[in-house]
Parts: C-alpha cells; structure tokens; sequence
C-alpha cells in the first residue's frame, strides 16, 4: 500500500509563517491596547449616565447609545471599506496593517464599551451606596469601587475582545492587511493547499487557548480577592 502523497509548500513558507504569525500579535495586541482603553472609557460613560447613575442624564445616554448602536451591528468587511476614507485622513492610508488597525479599533471601542456596561451594572447597588454614604467623590467610586468590583468579569470579558480580534484580522487581506487570517487565504485557500491552511488555523487555536486559560487565571484570582 503506497502512502499517501500530500503536495504541500509549507517547508518553503515557514518564515512567513513566522512573519504572519508576528502580524496577527501586533495588530491584536495595538488594536486590544487602544481599542481598550477607549471602550472601557465609552463604557463607563454608558454606566455612569444611565438613569441613577453616578453621572446621570438621559440626553448623553441616549447619544451614546444610539452612536454604540449604529456602529456595532455593522459587518467587519463591510466596516472596513466603510470607514476607508477616514482612516486615510487619520493614519495617512487606506490600505495595509495600519488601515486594518484603525478600523479594528474603531470596532473594538464600540463592541467592548457595551462588555464593560454591562459588567458593571452587575455592581451591588448598595456598595456604591456605602461609599456616597461616607462621602466618596463619584470619581473617586468609580475608581476605588465600580472598576475593581467588576474586575474579575472584565478581565473574561477583554478574554473575549482578544478572541474576537483574532477572528477579524482574517479579512484583514480586503485592504492589504496581514497576519495568519491572511497567509492562510493567500497561501492557503487560494493555492489549495490544505496544510499551509491549517497550519494558520492551529497556529490562531494555539494562541486562543494559551490568551483563554491566562484570562481565565487571571479572572479567579481576581474574584478570589
């Protein structure tokens, strides 16, 4: 019984393997970094101004939210060709890594601000309350209470922001972008070669899983504080 013979480049491509590899953490890694601060900043205004809030106000939570949700339903390829124009006025190009960064961020702010809301109206109304009752600053709740009371949660929560980055930087190839999602349609899926594709993929799985268990560490001891 002869073997079977599997007509693969992948001992030529292993540099860009690495390469692409380097891409796909760069972009998740700058995209999670801004995309970061800028949600969780966009969430606690959602938080703060909702009704009872610490900031409350009707007008500016319904701008808000009306803004999150006109943006967040928007398709990733789509939102890329979409925000095409601004990302040349803001970064200088249309095309290539930072392009795809620019809308990644754009599209994590939006998407994380409505993780972060929602983990801290999971916040015992009555430890607020204790901390105004000895006369806590709302600043001062928001950073000594609400954000380390919702700690653990966000912590999964920004688990689940990294994944998802990972899973839109593969139509990052729509405007010249690279990293793993890339090569693996490049080199892939185009050339029909189910090796160099799959590479990618265990490659993608491997650093879900090794970001997943570190978040899910980092998310119990937190609660076990």
């Amino acid at each position: 019984m002869t073997a079977l013979a599997i007509d693969t480049n992948i001992g030529e491509l292993w540099p860009l393997v690495w390469q692409a590899t380097y891409e796909t953490l760069y972009i998740v890694a700058l995209t999670l970094g801004l995309g970061g601060v800028l949600g969780l900043l966009l969430g606690l205004a959602l938080y703060v101004t909702r009704r009872g809030g610490l900031y409350a106000s009707r007008p500016a939570n319904v701008v808000l939210n009306v803004l999150v949700n006109f943006f967040r339903p928007i398709p990733f390829v789509i939102f890329i060709a979409a925000v095409q124009p601004l990302a040349r006025v803001v970064v200088g190009t249309g095309i290539g890594n930072p392009a795809i960064i620019f809308a990644l961020t754009l599209a994590a702010t939006f998407g994380i601000s409505r993780i972060v809301e929602q983990n801290l109206v999971t916040v015992d109304p009555g430890v607020i309350e204790a901390a105004r009752s000895v006369g806590a600053s709302r600043a001062r709740i928001i950073r000594t209470v609400v954000l380390p009371e919702a700690l653990g949660p966000l912590v999964l929560g920004y688990t689940f922001v990294f994944v998802a980055i990972v899973d839109m930087t593969a139509v990052a190839g729509v405007v010249g972008g690279g990293g793993l999602g890339n090569f693996a349609l490049q080199y892939g899926f185009r050339q029909f070669d189910a090796v160099v594709t799959w590479t990618a993929v265990l490659i993608i799985v491997a650093l879900v899983q090794v970001v997943q268990l570190a978040g899910n560490v980092l998310a119990r001891r937190v609660l076990r504080r």
